[in-house]
């Protein structure tokens, strides 16, 4: 049982350190023909932290820095909509055309049958890539004001030279004060292709391990060895890692773009390893944050105190009712997920 701090001595339940982009979406229509596009905020590790608030209803905020312009403001709009604290932004000034710093983009158009899924980023040089360490008062936050789960992951780790070095100093405060961490590996290509690739990204997962308590991730990314099976892989990792309490993924097999199989998997030392109930031929209408569903489904369900088999089968179903609307965001309600994760089904309810 992970032992986590009791919420009547914290501000928050959960922080999520990361980057929050402007998602612009050309819904069924695809970027490079598009005459309009639908704006949602989105980011690998704040989707945690927003679905957490707004489907789950916990108290979440998240460390993330935007430019002070309409762009940066429409964000913390979009974030303040999902009910998550803004407290914690770090403003950046804006120098008139973004020279200094800018604001994340991510063009994604959602895919339809054996047209997959598509993202276009325009990332490099946002303020939150550029916050450099000791920008932060971590012990403030997580002693003073007192946070119970701290989630970040490889996609902020990624985003420039230094962020490593944000997020492990942001990670051996959390532990400072008690704070429970988990890292989501949550490799991305366009992050790396010019850093050095999986290597890279597997040396700084490597570098941050020893700060985590719940990974979600695969062996795969910690190694360059042929990839395993993840009840072979995840007690091999954790032979490696002693301290990890948890160990999660997600299993997909891609059929088409709007057809996949999806179930949720997880590891720790007193259960070995458990699987949600498997949802073949799953109707995906838009896959961008069904991972991300996953993670913050499973986290409710261990800050909730629910078993591992239960926190699986939370995150399992809350991922694959995200996958069903579009945006990042989801949009499930908490009764929803669990009547999911109870063997629910999809007939109309009146």
């Amino acid at each position: 049982m992970i032992e986590i701090r009791p919420a009547g001595e914290c501000d928050f339940d959960v922080v999520a350190l990361g980057e929050v982009m402007l998602r612009l979406d050309p819904g069924e229509q695809r970027i490079r023909t598009a005459r309009r596009f639908d704006v949602w905020e989105g980011g690998g590790e704040y989707n945690v932290a927003r679905a957490l608030s707004s489907v789950f209803g916990l108290r979440a905020s998240a460390v993330t820095a935007l430019v002070d312009n309409e762009v940066g403001r429409l964000i913390e709009g979009l974030v303040r909509q999902g009910g998550v604290d803004t407290s914690l932004i770090q403003w950046v000034p804006f120098d008139g055309i973004g020279r200094r710093a800018r604001n994340g983009i991510n063009f994604t158009e959602r895919g339809f049958g054996v047209r997959a899924a598509l993202g276009v980023s325009d990332r490099a040089g946002t303020a939150i890539s550029n916050l450099p360490p000791g920008a932060v008062d971590w012990d403030d936050l997580f002693g003073r004001r007192g946070v119970r789960w701290l989630h970040t992951g490889g996609v902020f780790a990624g985003l420039s030279e230094h962020s490593a070095d944000v997020a492990e100093e942001a990670m051996a405060a959390a532990h400072r004060h008690g704070t429970v961490v988990s890292y989501d590996t949550n490799y991305r290509p366009s992050l790396w292709v010019d850093r050095g690739g999986p290597e890279s990204a597997r040396e700084v997962n490597l570098r941050l391990a020893p700060h985590v308590d719940v990974l979600i991730g695969n062996a795969s990314d910690f190694s360059a060895e042929p990839a395993q099976d993840f009840a072979t892989a995840a007690p091999a990792l954790a032979e490696r890692m002693p301290w990890l309490e948890v160990i999660a993924s997600t299993r997909r097999t891609v059929h088409s773009a709007s057809d996949n199989d999806w179930q949720g998997v997880a590891w720790s030392p007193g259960t070995g390893v458990v699987t949600s109930t498997a949802r073949d031929h799953l109707a995906v209408l838009d896959r961008v944050g069904g991972g991300d569903g996953f993670a913050s489904g499973l986290l409710y369900g261990l800050l909730h105190g629910e078993d591992l088999a239960a926190a699986v089968e939370l995150g399992a179903a809350h991922g694959a009712l995200a996958m069903t609307t579009p945006g990042d965001a989801s949009m499930a309600t908490l009764a929803e997920v669990r009547a999911l994760a109870d063997g629910g089904t999809a007939g109309v309810r009146r």
